[in-house]
């Protein structure tokens, strides 16, 4: 097993259960829909939020596969990972037990928590923000990385979600669609991507 892989096992896991919580949360509240307000302020933060999980996770392919083995590094990845998860498991409300018929609103549990939510989310994308540019003045592969588009990338996520997080109601409703849109985006960018070179190559053996 190499460092990445046991480093992997372990990030990978504590990400995994963010994905877990979020689509748990959503199947408890679509046991309750009939109780339910969904309206579309926390469908769409749970949307920003896999996709932000999602793109962790590949960002670890980027920045820890060559990385040694190291104790600091796992603390690195579990202070990340744990973040994420409390934003994940926050992002749906705990349903109460059946037969209770109190109801549920789904935007009013968005901005109760939202502060909460993205300071989270904001976090993650510091701490790991900061290590990837210490790792841009210490190594040159990393600083061939530094493109326009990588400090838009940060800016967005960080203005956005501190937008969300702080601002006046429409304006945080409007950061919340920007952050959706710039991670939609970069989801189809990834797709053209994939396709213009032609997909994978079909297992043989």
């Amino acid at each position: 097993m190499s460092a990445f892989e046991f480093f992997f096992s372990f990030y990978g896991l504590l990400l995994g259960l963010s994905v877990a919580e979020l689509v748990g949360g959503f199947s408890r509240v679509l046991h309750e829909r009939h109780r339910v307000r969904f309206g579309w302020l926390t469908p769409m933060l749970a949307l920003f939020v896999a996709m932000d999980v999602a793109t962790f996770w590949s960002q670890a392919w980027v920045i820890f596969r060559g990385a040694p083995f190291n104790l600091a590094l796992l603390f690195v990845g579990l202070i990340v990972a744990a973040t994420f998860y409390i934003a994940a498991s926050i992002t749906f409300p705990r349903v109460t037990a059946e037969g209770v018929e109190e109801k549920i609103d789904l935007d009013n549990h968005f901005w109760a928590h939202r502060r909460l939510i993205f300071s989270c989310i904001l976090a993650a994308n510091v701490i790991v923000g900061a290590l990837f540019v210490a790792l841009m003045t210490v190594d040159a592969g990393f600083a061939s990385l530094s493109t326009a588009r990588l400090w838009i990338g940060f800016a967005v996520f960080g203005l956005g979600s501190a937008a969300a997080a702080f601002a006046p109601r429409k304006l945080a409703g409007c950061a919340l669609i920007a952050l959706v849109v710039y991670s939609l985006f970069n989801v189809a960018r990834a797709a053209l991507a994939l396709i213009a070179s032609g997909g994978w190559s079909t297992p043989t053996g």
